[in-house]
């Protein structure tokens, strides 16, 4: 979309970086204004992520007005933030983003020089960041790295093993240190409350302009270096945690003074050594809905800029989400031993009533998978009933901890994998196509697909109920396929169940696929078996399925490769079953970004590409 040179006259000007540093400093408020009107208008239209770019409009101009951007390095953490800084790097064209083939969500440096490092998960930057700062220095390149982390990354270990890595050595790097008490959800925690704690000193503050305005009236010859000791002296306000790291700390400054954010940066800028920005920013500034209730603005989808008012086209049918938050809450109701854990994702997982109606019973450990899956150890060692809800991108941050700590040690936790297979728009940071590879290997653990609300209802039971090991419930992104609850039972651990009976073929399904395949099955006349458990695999079944079936199909909304299918090819192998099987998922591939239709349209993983799968594979 070409910025309308009318309605935002800077921002049109603007709309590169090189132009960006033509203008007047006084200009910069009102482009500031322009670049928040356009975000939302835009945003409006096509939806996408708000809240928080819509927090970091100042900081980002800053940036990029100080810094020799692209030969600086910016590194955004979360990368969700990036929308303006898209815009201001000649991406303004924000309305296709997430859409299949155009802008990506997050940095991404296949598609500008201007992401210094890509990645869609918290906590990255800093390490990042000391990698980058450290090979400036062995190559004698005045080259600055800044890392700008918000929205709760900084509580992830990961920043911390970062930081007391960075404190050994003496590079030119720059941690902005966005905080806005939130993450997706609200922020917690023990170093959340450390900061709100430390408030902007106004008084200070209004000291520094006074001194400011004074060096800059007299006539010092050396009033700069005057100026600049006295002001870095005084700007470290507080004695923190990061100043015990070796870094020098200045702030809290208000994050949305566009002024003083300039010149705070311009004059750290040139520091030989690593400094924390503390900025204080509001999630959502400038758009009231989204101040009002950041969280629900974090990610949305088109909506009216003058009520406010989220365009829905959803139906009256649950998401996995939302089966997974009303399963919880019913089985608290009678079992307090049972204990909902969460890293950060209390909206995104379904677990908004639990933790309203069951506060004693529900713990959110902050971005922190690790710590997430570590500390149900401790739980279930303990005689409670740990259901760890998250994201199946996320938890290949804990994969040790589940090897180590959950199935070494045979401990009865129960992860509700939500987001397993193609997520959508978030593109390749975000898909969930990997678990069922890097699960599959594990001893000792169970590992069910449901393919639809009903299945996945009572897995989340069996799995609850199974005491012998740690297990597995891995459900999609979105709305399932309309299925009503029945009343919970214990499905049989590695039972699969025969959909429907046809001839020659047998097509082996795992997960949600099951809809497409059905109508596939239904045409060609060939038998469906819906899987329901990777691990252990319905040997007895297959066996019975080999003496009247010419040729098998896998299918799975994950990796071809390690995946569901080749536990199949595997038992086949190892009782020389010579019978022909297809292996249908993932290539060996990341999943970009876009709509989830588009996405299995594209690998072919919906009934029309299904069928033309396996009438090629038949052919050859």
């Amino acid at each position: 979309m070409i910025i309308n040179r009318k309605k935002y006259p800077i921002l049109h000007f603007a709309r590169s970086v090189k132009k960006l540093k033509l203008l007047p400093i006084e200009k910069l408020p009102q482009l500031c204004y322009e670049l928040r009107q356009y975000l939302i208008d835009i945003v409006s239209k096509s939806g996408g992520h708000l809240s928080s770019s819509l927090g970091v409009i100042e900081i980002t101009v800053a940036l990029h007005y100080v810094f020799d951007t692209p030969f600086d390095n910016l590194i955004w953490d979360v990368g969700h933030q990036t929308y303006p800084h898209k815009i201001l790097t000649g991406r303004s064209d924000i309305q296709d983003i997430n859409k299949k083939s155009k802008l990506h969500p997050f940095p991404y440096r296949k598609e500008s020089k201007y992401d210094a490092f890509g990645g869609g998960h918290a906590a990255t930057s800093i390490s990042a960041g000391v990698g980058m700062a450290i090979a400036s220095n062995k190559e004698n390149k005045n080259r600055r790295t800044v890392c700008v982390i918000g929205d709760g990354a900084i509580t992830s270990g990961m920043a911390f093993e970062a930081m007391n890595h960075a404190g050994h050595h003496n590079i030119h790097l720059l941690i902005i240190l966005n905080h806005n008490s939130m993450s997706i959800s609200k922020n917690v925690g023990a170093l959340n409350l450390c900061f709100s704690k430390i408030s902007i000193d106004h008084n200070l503050i209004k000291k520094y302009k006074e001194r400011k305005n004074f060096c800059i009236k007299s006539d010092f010859l050396n009033k700069d270096v005057v100026y600049q000791k006295e002001y870095l002296r005084d700007m470290k306000f507080y004695n923190t945690f990061f100043n015990d790291f070796g870094f020098q700390y200045f702030g809290p400054l208000d994050g949305h003074d566009i002024f003083l954010l300039i010149d705070f940066i311009s004059r750290l800028s040139s520091q030989k050594y690593t400094s924390v920005l503390h900025i204080i920013t509001k999630k959502g500034k400038g758009y009231f809905p989204a101040e009002l209730n950041p969280t629900e603005w974090h990610s949305v989808p088109k909506f009216d800029i003058n009520t406010g008012k989220i365009c829905s086209t959803r139906k009256d049918i649950l998401t996995y989400s939302e089966v997974f938050g009303n399963w919880l809450c019913t089985i608290a109701k009678k079992d307090k031993k049972l204990i909902g854990i969460t890293p950060a994702m209390t909206e995104g997982s379904g677990m908004v009533n639990f933790s309203k109606f069951f506060p004693e019973q529900y713990f959110d450990v902050a971005i922190a998978e690790q710590h997430a899956v570590t500390f149900s150890a401790g739980l279930a060692i303990s005689g409670y009933k740990p259901v760890l809800a998250i994201y199946s991108t996320f938890l290949q941050r804990a994969y040790d901890q589940v090897i180590h700590d959950i199935a070494l040690q045979k401990l009865p936790v129960l992860f509700a994998i939500d987001r397993g297979g193609i997520v959508g728009q978030d593109g390749e940071t975000h898909q969930g196509v990997f678990d069922l590879t890097y699960l599959r290997c594990i001893p000792n653990i169970v590992i069910m697909t449901p393919s639809d609300e009903n299945e996945c209802f009572q897995m989340l039971y069996t799995g609850y109920c199974y005491r012998n090991g740690p297990s597995v419930v891995r459900y999609p992104r979105g709305m399932g396929i309309g299925t009503s609850l029945k009343s919970m039972n214990i499905i049989p651990i590695g039972k699969g169940i025969i959909k429907r009976f046809g001839k020659k073929i047998a097509i082996l399904n795992f997960g949600p696929l099951c809809i497409f395949a059905e109508k596939v099955a239904k045409k060609l006349d060939f038998t469906l078996v819906d899987m329901r458990f990777v691990k252990p695999l319905d040997i007895n079944l297959i066996l019975c399925l080999t003496k009247n079936h010419h040729f098998f199909v896998t299918l799975e909304e994950g990796m071809v490769s390690g995946g569901a299918g080749s536990s199949v090819n595997e038992f086949f192998m190892k009782n020389k079953i010579t019978i022909p099987i297809l292996n249908i998922g993932i290539p060996d591939i990341f999943v970009p970004h876009g709509d989830q239709s588009e996405i299995r349209r594209k690998y072919e993983l919906d009934s029309d590409g299904i069928l033309k799968k396996i009438l090629s594979w038949l052919n050859k």
